[in-house]
């Protein structure tokens, strides 16, 4: 079908657009920008007047719960999740159960989401067999089933030997290997950051230097082999300034932060709030606000979700023994907004967090909205207020920390290769669907 989306902003970091254009679409691709095609004529026109159109939303980290999470959430909910909160491709971490270290996994798993035909899903293939951190997978095969690259999830690879062995391996095959910096003896029994929260609460920490002492490490290791890196979920300020350091000497690495450590800190856990125990653990202020500046100066490429739903009986434990984690597909675009208005940082840079950045990660085409490119499209209201709470939220996971407030930037319509998957204006209560 032939899609005319008229009068909207094109917000669009590839190219450096941002504009009040019409977009025109034909057979999953855009055609044109501004300027109809000759001859054309529209079979169906979206009304985009007072709203933004860009590139639709990647995200570098959403776990679906399948397989072997189901009674968590399930690929249907989470789906719907995603093309609700304007996600179009999302990359998924390894850490199922089994985890994704067979090609028939990886294989069963991407044609349930082709089947749901909503966002797009790249696996992460697990690193280690078991993510136990101690025999390699068959990284050929898994990439040939589909993983776009390697990674242990929260796990760790205790042998150093065996984490060189595999960067060496991922370097000769031109894989890349994403990796959580995080010390295993370090952070071993912590459930939050080492500060004065834990310690006024009696919560085991973590401490900063569980991160700097990892990452000191994986650079070194990156260095030598040369392999395709890129380091997940930053917490520390420390950490941003030794990633900044390596960026300097030229190194070829890439970071992300989630959208929950750009806003929150370990004050955030008020009296155990269990929906703030996350990984790795919110940190200090200072912390956050080095984060918040690491994006802003560009030493830190994208953001991402961490999208973890967890069912209400795993949260409703004492803080300690809580499952850590929280929902944020929904949550990814209006966070990111709100950091841009407390920051400063103009609207096409902070769009490009969300779309080119992940997707030059992620190796794929997306995050740009010129001719010929799928049309993978979030079309946003960026003024649109709306509250978090268990009716509002599409994923089967209600755990966040912002439930109850009061969020501004709504998507209105997600298109996947010229498919309306999510049109708010005349969906009532489930999202999705072609």
């Amino acid at each position: 079908m032939k899609i005319q989306i008229k009068g909207g902003r094109l917000v669009d970091p590839g190219s450096g657009r941002d504009e009040v254009a019409d977009l025109f679409i034909n057979a999953g691709k855009i055609v044109a920008v501004g300027q109809a095609p000759m001859g054309w004529r529209a079979g169906k026109i979206i009304e985009a007047g007072g709203l933004i159109v860009c590139p639709g939303l990647i995200d570098l980290s959403a776990r679906l719960r399948e397989p072997g999470y189901e009674y968590m959430a399930t690929l249907e909910s989470e789906m719907s999740a995603a093309v609700a909160g304007g996600v179009t491709s999302l990359a998924c971490p390894p850490d199922t159960d089994p985890p994704l270290d067979e090609p028939g996994l990886v294989e069963m798993l991407k044609h349930r989401a082709r089947i749901l035909n909503q966002a797009r899903v790249y696996p992460l293939g697990a690193l280690t067999q078991g993510l136990k951190g101690e025999r390699l997978t068959e990284m050929a095969e898994l990439a040939d089933a589909g993983c776009v690259a390697f990674s242990q999830a929260d796990a760790s690879i205790y042998d150093t030997l065996g984490l060189l062995r595999a960067m060496q391996y991922a370097a000769t095959f031109g894989f890349s290997v994403w990796l959580r910096p995080q010390d295993p003896y370090l952070a071993r029994g912590g459930v939050a950051h080492d500060g004065e929260v834990a310690t006024r609460l009696g919560l085991a920490g973590i401490p900063e230097c569980a991160e700097t002492v990892a990452l000191s490490t994986i650079l070194n290791l990156a260095q030598l082999t040369g392999v395709r890196l890129h380091l997940c979920r930053l917490s520390s300020a420390a950490g941003v300034e030794r990633v900044r350091q390596a960026k300097a000497t030229g190194m070829r690495i890439s970071c992300d932060v989630s959208a929950h450590h750009m806003h929150l800190s370990e004050m955030d856990v008020g009296y155990f709030d269990s929906n703030c125990h996350l990984v790795p653990p919110l940190r200090s202020l200072a912390d956050r606000d080095a984060l918040r500046r690491g994006l802003a100066d560009g030493t830190i490429d994208a953001i991402c979700s961490d999208h973890t739903p967890v069912d209400e009986d795993a949260k409703q434990l004492p803080f300690a023994e809580a499952e850590a984690g929280a929902t944020g597909l929904e949550l990814l675009l209006p966070l990111t907004l709100k950091w841009m208005r407390e920051t400063g940082v103009s609207l096409l840079a902070g769009i490009a967090k969300l779309t080119s950045a992940p997707a030059a990660i992620l190796g794929v085409s997306g995050g740009h909205l010129g001719p010929g490119q799928p049309a993978d499209l979030c079309i946003f209201d960026p003024d649109q207020s709306w509250r978090v709470d268990d009716q509002s939220l599409v994923s089967q996971g209600k755990n966040t920390p912002f439930r109850g407030l009061e969020m501004q930037g709504r998507v209105i319509i997600t298109l996947v290769a010229g498919h309306c998957v999510y049109d708010a204006r005349t969906t009532a209560k489930k999202p999705g669907g072609p």
